[in-house]
């Protein structure tokens, strides 16, 4: 039998690769996290937001691996087929070089329910040992299952969920798990391929061809989805990772794209600061807009365009009350956050929860971040429909009604409500966007109405936003804590960039918020948000801070802050949510967030640069 090879020292560490030593692989359905070391670690089938099948990134014990490597001491090295998201990880041993071949394919027309995972191992010099062991564990490592061998394969089965290995190489077994060692000669390869079956998808093998073939249609696949990019600028090859990261996020049913694949990474190791963020945030939208028409991928932000106004325009606002924030992949609103007690947590970094109890929040931001993805892609997409223009005005007409209220805000505190800057921001561009788009398409709206409340909300930040003693705009009305997320007031067009306001704001930030480049969204102990401990910097407010600088016309310094910020990428080109003071990845991982500001902010840098 294999040992399993994560169990290297007693030490808690040892058992877990960092976040950052981890691929991401994908089918536009569900993703895997594959580590540095060969081990995928996370695995949620058959989507996104479905209980895992391998979650030893989360309990190394009790969450269930699938692991391939050397059976020898190597160094590895991970790279992605070029222009791909097939990943390639390498094991250099003393006698010869082997790698493995992950990949997602992604499901044609009548293949919607299948869903395969390949691991192709490949000895490209020498000759190398390898050895695996494929310990799911289903239901995040609460559900039972057994195993038999069905045709040559390997079939678990658990209550809700049946999943067979085809493998080239004979297998051991015992009633749970899978494993096998065998040794490859230069020019030799094998194929393991885990498959989701059911009554309607039937088991089928994959041997050699069949993985060659799917390798190659896969690699086609991902290259003539990126040759629809217009991106010629510089950090081309950064900005090319991150629109491939972001498709890997997106969920082809619907359109929907999840903040995140992952759940419960945390923030801070040992802390509390754990969520699950597998679901659509309607706070995205504006920004997953804006970066797929910036770069040419008008079909996904059509999809994404038509996602919100099938599941979100349509429910909330007006008489029914404020928009939820956040919704499942398939538009569901239910998605309630409990604790699963029975896992350590990454690095022992409980809890780990499912779900998240901030969909009940008010965040009023959200209004502006709907409308202003609306009037993006009226702009640069298709003309808005008389129906959604409808919609629309109830949108508006409940902000101008609402505005002033309290919330809970962009960063989701759970530390009360307050008259936070920020939603009163996005209030104003909620309405100032719809002011626009109803003046050039010449559309019916209550415009004298419109404008007052616009108005209104612009002298209260001005009156009330503002300390003379900070000589800042802050985080709330009355109070003198910074907050990163108005970093947003010259990016989305409230004050000029070069006000001598938001340039001392500018300055404030910077001595308060700002770490070599890196920027931290507020300091919890001026500010408590209702949660024990720290947390790193965010990665989306350190490129925000690349975008005020370029626009206030401090590009050399815009350029430093950007330049410094990817060397804090992982070694594939990924972010996760946050940077630690190590420079480590923290959060969930990786982050659709810090993925679409780093776009933004290349765009729009580049294009200063001229």
């Amino acid at each position: 039998m294999v040992e399993g090879m994560r169990h290297r020292a007693d030490d808690d560490a040892s058992r877990y690769l960092p976040v950052a030593e981890h691929g991401l692989i994908g089918d536009l359905r569900s993703v895997a996290l594959v580590g540095t070391d060969g081990t995928i670690d996370w695995y949620c089938c058959p989507s996104f937001d479905s209980p895992s099948v391998f979650a030893a990134i989360l309990d190394a014990d009790r969450g269930g691996s699938f692991e391939l490597a050397a059976a020898t001491p190597a160094a590895t090295k991970q790279f992605y087929f070029p222009d791909t998201n097939v990943l390639i990880t390498r094991f250099f041993t003393d006698d010869g070089v082997g790698e493995v071949q992950d990949f997602m394919p992604v499901a044609g027309p009548g293949e919607e329910e299948r869903h395969r995972l390949i691991r192709r191992v490949v000895c490209v010099r020498g000759s190398v040992p390898f050895r695996t062991r494929v310990a799911p564990r289903f239901g995040y490592g609460a559900d039972p299952h057994v195993l038999r061998l069905h045709g040559g394969m390997a079939v678990f089965e658990s209550a809700s969920l049946t999943l067979a290995l085809t493998s080239t190489v004979p297998v051991e077994h015992d009633d749970r798990d899978v494993w096998a060692e065998f040794k490859l000669a230069e020019g030799d390869a094998e194929v393991l391929a885990l498959d989701r079956i059911s009554d309607r998808v039937p088991p089928r093998g994959c041997p050699h061809a069949e993985a060659d073939r799917q390798f190659d249609a896969t690699v086609r696949f991902w290259r003539r989805w990126l040759s629809a990019s217009r991106y010629r600028g510089r950090w081309r090859e950064m900005v090319h990772r991150s629109a491939l990261t972001l498709k890997l996020l997106t969920y082809s049913p619907t359109g929907a794209i999840v903040a995140a694949p992952t759940t419960s990474l945390p923030e801070r190791i040992g802390g509390e600061r754990n969520w699950d963020y597998r679901y659509v945030w309607v706070r995205d939208a504006a920004f997953c807009v804006y970066a797929l028409l910036r770069l040419g991928f008008t079909d996904e932000a059509k999809a994404f365009m038509d996602f919100l106004i099938r599941h979100v325009s349509l429910r909330g606002g007006g008489a029914d009350g404020p928009l939820q924030i956040m919704y499942g992949i398939d538009g569901r609103t239910d998605l309630p956050e409990r604790v699963l007690d029975h896992l350590e947590g990454h690095r022992g970094s409980a809890p780990v929860r499912i779900g998240n109890g901030a969909v009940g929040q008010l965040q009023l931001d959200i209004y502006g971040a709907l409308i202003d993805s609306v009037y993006l892609y009226d702009k640069w997409g298709q003309p808005i429909s008389s129906d959604h223009w409808d919609q629309v005005c109830t949108l508006v007409d409940w902000v101008c009604d609402h505005w002033d209220q309290p919330d809970e805000g962009i960063w989701e505190t759970r530390g009360g409500r307050r008259d936070f800057l920020y939603s009163r921001l996005m209030c104003w561009v909620a309405i100032e966007r719809a002011v626009r788009l109803a003046n050039h398409r010449g559309l019916p709206a209550d415009l004298r109405r419109w404008r007052q409340a616009r108005d209104a909300i612009y002298r209260r930040i001005m009156d009330r936003g503002w300390s003379a003693r900070r000589r800042a705009f802050v985080q709330y009305e009355g109070g003198d804590v910074l907050d990163a997320a108005l970093l947003m007031m010259p990016l989305g067009k409230f004050v000029s960039p070069t006000d001598p306001k938001w340039l001392s704001t500018l300055d404030a930030l910077t001595a308060d918020l700002v770490s070599d480049s890196l920027v931290y969204r507020y300091d919890p102990a001026a500010s408590p948000d209702g949660l024990r401990g720290e947390e790193g910097t965010f990665s989306i407010c350190s490129f925000w801070y690349v975008e005020a600088l370029v626009r206030a016309g401090r590009v050399d310094e815009a350029r430093l802050a950007f330049e410094k910020m990817l060397t804090y990428a992982n070694h594939l080109g990924l972010y996760a949510e946050e940077i630690s003071r190590t420079g480590e990845q923290q959060g969930n991982f990786p982050q659709a967030f810090t993925h679409l500001a780093l776009i933004s902010a290349a765009f729009n840098l580049d294009r200063v640069l001229g």
